[in-house]
């Protein structure tokens, strides 16, 4: 059993949640069991879309910095592949994501939150990368995925001051997508997951995976890997129920099976 993250699922959602208070720091334990719950969120066909929330007053405050401050160069060459790859498998799970985050969602504990298709805050939320403050650099997605999110000029303002960027601030640069009281905070990632619940679940991974794709190569071949994408829909049931659904009764109808 895993000590600090669990995997709930409830009417289709899966939450990942972070319990390792009172900052839910990012150790080793925590990131690989991060990655036990990513794997299984992503296997399991009761869930179809996923929450990660680190609860109600904190998502997560960055990595445990006491756990690697006296690490050699050797020993975090070693750590560094891992650390990024744990979170790595949050960004792989091929189902529609969403970041609640409350309180602060810093270094690693933003890094991970950069993971998820969506990040929903409470308007008390702080977040940033501040891990030049501390004489090194984001080494769990931070350098590629915020640039990604909210371009280079930006993201290199962010990492080098290292600066906390409140809620407003932080939507109006697209850090984040929605603001909401704090404690609605889990009740609007929950609306955001459950339009997904029964829905066409591999067109949900193919739009995934095409977007994602895309992103890390040119436009040519990003386009070759939609069309390659979208043919393989012709393989499965729910586009055949979707079209003769929409032929029937008009757009939005439609059962899917999920297969």
């Amino acid at each position: 059993m895993a000590e600090f993250v669990r995997l709930d699922v409830e009417d289709g959602i899966g939450t990942i949640r972070l319990e390792r208070p009172p900052m839910n720091a990012l150790n080793r334990q925590l990131q690989e069991e991060i990655r036990a719950a990513a794997l299984e969120a992503a296997a399991r066909a009761d869930v179809w879309s996923v929450i990660v929330y680190g609860g109600p007053k904190v998502f997560a405050a960055g990595a445990d910095i006491k756990e690697m401050a006296d690490l050699t160069y050797a020993e975090m060459a070693e750590r560094a592949g891992a650390f990024s790859s744990a979170l790595r498998a949050v960004a792989e799970i091929p189902k529609p994501t969403v970041a609640a985050i409350t309180g602060y969602a810093l270094g690693g504990g933003f890094e991970l939150a950069l993971c998820a298709d969506r990040r929903i805050a409470g308007d008390n939320a702080k977040v940033g990368q501040p891990e030049i403050l501390l004489g090194v650099i984001p080494g769990m997605g931070g350098t590629q995925r915020l640039p990604r999110l909210i371009g280079v000029s930006r993201a290199k303002d962010l990492i080098y001051t290292g600066r906390f960027v409140g809620a407003e601030e932080a939507l109006r640069i697209g850090m984040v997508d929605e603001v909401v009281a704090p404690d609605e905070v889990y009740a609007a990632a929950k609306r955001w997951a459950g339009q997904f619940v029964d829905g066409p679940v591999r067109a949900y991974a193919a739009a995934k995976a095409a977007i994602d794709g895309g992103l890390d190569t040119d436009l040519g071949n990003g386009l070759k890997l939609e069309s390659q994408l979208f043919a393989a829909m012709f393989a499965t049931e729910d586009q055949k129920a979707g079209m003769a659904s929409f032929i029937e009764n008009g757009p939005g109808k439609a059962k899917f099976s999920g297969r």
